[in-house]
């Protein structure tokens, strides 16, 4: 079995080049050609070198882990933000169906209004805030035509690799006297290693059992706020041996309109993993060990 992987060097695609090698041979390109096997193209901005390499692989299942994920930036780079999450999704998904191939695409909490309290199903009305969330709904669309296809939607990732919020709270812990953080912001932190391991359990599944293709909800279980993220962060690692200006207690909680951005966020982040869950016979842990686990990894001794 052959997997082409689309966004490789990203949080998820670094995952899942780890998750889906048990599948079978990977084929991992990241957005620079120069750096890839035999020169193949990654770059979601040339839909018709996306469309070569695709067709030169011949792949049983496309993974694509790429996306353009500047929320604020895409407000004034729309058609950029188009290109890469809506019509690249769909030369993928123009490829799948030729070739008759697997196509797992991930999408975001994004692409709802954030209104209410109650954890968001795959069935609920789709109504995004921003350019980012509509051009990821786009894409949605794009892929879901295409028979065989996995859409896993998920929220708030993180990993050790790379820039995060953990990360970013660390560092502003350390250097300012005072820390202010969202508080009513909801959703799920939810690590790359359990997206990614999922995403190779599902495939795996999806392969026998066809009937399985449709769209899931992939989140870490409960729920927190960005603020209630942060203070989580602070004290497990203050407890690693961190030394912070600002204590866990002493973050302050802000609402979203005390901190202005170019795209409107949504409130209620939270997702229904049910459907996920029954049909592919998982439970989806609590998402503060998989924090503590990132924590333990990129928090140096002291």
């Amino acid at each position: 079995m052959k997997i082409l992987l689309f966004g490789c060097n990203g949080q998820l695609g670094w995952e899942l080049q780890r998750a889906l090698s048990l599948l079978g041979e990977v084929v991992a390109l990241g957005t620079d050609s120069v750096r890839n096997p035999g020169g193949m193209c990654g770059d979601f901005t040339q839909l018709d070198g996306l469309s070569d390499t695709i067709r030169a692989v011949h792949p049983t299942a496309i993974i694509n882990a790429a996306a353009y994920t500047a929320v604020d930036r895409a407000q004034s780079e729309p058609d950029l933000a188009h290109t890469i999450n809506a019509l690249a999704p769909a030369v993928l998904a123009a490829q799948a169906n030729a070739l008759g191939a697997w196509l797992v695409h991930y999408s975001t909490d994004y692409v709802f209004d954030g209104s209410g309290d109650t954890p968001w199903t795959e069935d609920d009305a789709v109504r995004p805030l921003n350019v980012y969330g509509h051009s990821k709904w786009e894409g949605d669309r794009a892929v879901a035509g295409t028979p065989k296809h996995l859409i896993l939607r998920t929220s708030w990732v993180y990993s050790s690799r790379g820039a995060n919020f953990a990360r970013t709270m660390l560092q502003l812990a350390s250097q300012r006297d005072t820390l202010s953080v969202i508080s009513d912001q909801h959703g799920a932190p939810t690590s790359a290693e359990l997206l990614a391991d999922t995403t190779a359990h599902a495939l795996r599944s999806a392969l026998a059992q066809p009937a399985l293709a449709g769209t899931y909800h992939c989140a870490a279980a409960g729920e927190t706020s960005w603020h209630g993220y942060a203070q989580h962060v602070i004290a497990r690692a203050t407890a690693m041996g961190w030394h912070f200006k600002v204590q866990a207690e002493q973050v302050r909680a802000i609402p979203s309109s005390s901190y202005p951005s170019a795209a409107k966020r949504p409130l209620n982040s939270r997702l229904n993993t049910t459907k996920l869950q029954t049909t592919f016979g998982l439970t989806m842990p609590p998402w503060q060990p998989g924090v503590d686990r990132m924590l333990a990894e990129i928090t140096p001794p002291t």
